[in-house]
């Protein structure tokens, strides 16, 4: 009897025992090879890498919408440290005073000069094509081919050249819906940007943190410096065009210094392209309105290439011309319109990354060589 309760009490003790090496058994599903192991990991890596690229790429209009809205923010921040400068008074105010000065602008333009302008850009579109089909004409006439222009082939063209971003935001419709939410996410990043840099660091590994907020305040002192060079460009070209074509007496004055200011924000091209629109509207006058044209455009350029361009590029990232025009012209065939207005500001925040992370490449060598020493 004594022995069959310690055979029933060593069997007792021995279905634990199995049952446990039971679940400590490898499953069918496990990997215990750690090389297996390792490949997975690198093949879901490069496998979200490439899932990541292929979301960017559909999602590439709202990204540049939310790029759009941060170089907003930064010229409505600009602007209220400039304010602070001779108004000390609360930041909250400061931006509320500067959000009302850009809508008191807009107000005024849409309705002291919309209508002017309205009624100039209606005849724009002949003059420029009248111009067009002259100087068509005069190249076939010297054997240099025959040219059939017309509004719509220019348009399309134009249009594939910029890409597909631009049917998105190439109606008017969907240009007043995209400049609204730039405005609108502009506004709100203003408000408090940093509430918007903690939460990206927060989601960053600790001893990273120091190095992104470094990263992003350099980012945003180059931003509001661009952005400011930019604006008063754009100012001083607009302005000095309008007056000088009302003075030498060149149609569509008004438009001529809208288009040309509004154009000064992309470089390179942006002056090409107004340069050419006003030489054409110059010669649909006549050959010495025309010649005044040229003039005009060559000193407009001048004076903002050779001292606000400068001025600014002292206090900021000093971008290569070269560099800035291959990124319009790869930003431009990728992404648009929209790409083309941001490619500037893009390479200009590429450009401080890169440099902050040399930097720390620098010191991170200079740590090991002394180390070592």
């Amino acid at each position: 009897m004594a022995a069959t309760r310690k055979t029933t009490g060593t069997r007792a003790t021995a279905a634990p025992v199995k049952a446990e090496a039971h679940t400590e058994a490898p499953g069918p599903t496990e990997i215990r090879s750690q090389l297996v192991r390792t490949e997975l990991l690198k093949a879901g890596v490069w496998i979200g890498l490439a899932l990541l690229i292929g979301l960017c790429i559909v999602l590439v209009q709202p990204i540049l919408l939310i790029f759009a809205g941060i170089v907003m923010a930064s010229m409505l921040d600009g602007g209220t440290r400039l304010l602070g400068r001779v108004l000390p008074i609360a930041r909250g105010w400061r931006l509320l005073i500067v959000c009302l000065s850009l809508l008191a602008f807009l107000m005024w333009t849409v309705m002291f000069a919309g209508s002017q302008i309205a009624d100039q850009a209606a005849t724009l579109q002949k003059v420029v094509m009248g111009q067009v089909e002259r100087i068509a004409a005069w190249a076939s006439d010297h054997g240099m081919g025959n040219f059939q222009l017309d509004t719509k082939t220019i348009t399309d063209n134009l249009a594939g050249t910029f890409g597909r971003v631009t049917a998105a935001v190439g109606t008017v419709l969907g240009g007043l819906t995209s400049l609204v939410m730039i405005l609108v996410l502009g506004i709100f990043i203003a408000i408090e940007p940093r509430l918007y840099e903690r939460g990206v660091a927060w989601m960053l590994p600790m001893k990273s943190r120091e190095n992104f907020y470094i990263t992003t305040a350099r980012m945003g002192f180059t931003l509001r410096r661009l952005m400011a060079g930019r604006l008063l460009g754009m100012l001083v070209e607009g302005i000095g065009t309008w007056l000088a074509c009302m003075a030498v007496g060149i149609p569509m004055a008004a438009l001529m210094g809208l288009l040309t200011g509004l154009l000064a924000f992309i470089p390179n091209i942006g002056a090409i392209v107004s340069g050419v629109l006003l030489v054409l509207v110059g010669f649909s006058a006549g050959t010495d309105t025309g010649l005044w044209a040229i003039a005009i455009y060559f000193i407009v350029q001048t004076v903002d290439g050779y001292l606000i361009v400068p001025m600014v590029a002292k206090k900021t990232v000093d971008l290569a011309p070269a560099l800035v025009l291959g990124a319009q012209i790869l930003f431009g065939a990728l992404l648009g319109l929209m790409g083309l207005f941001l490619a500037d500001p893009i390479v200009a925040m590429i450009k401080v990354a890169l440099e902050r992370e040399a930097e720390r490449n620098a010191g991170g060598a200079q740590t090991k060589t002394a180390a070592g020493t």
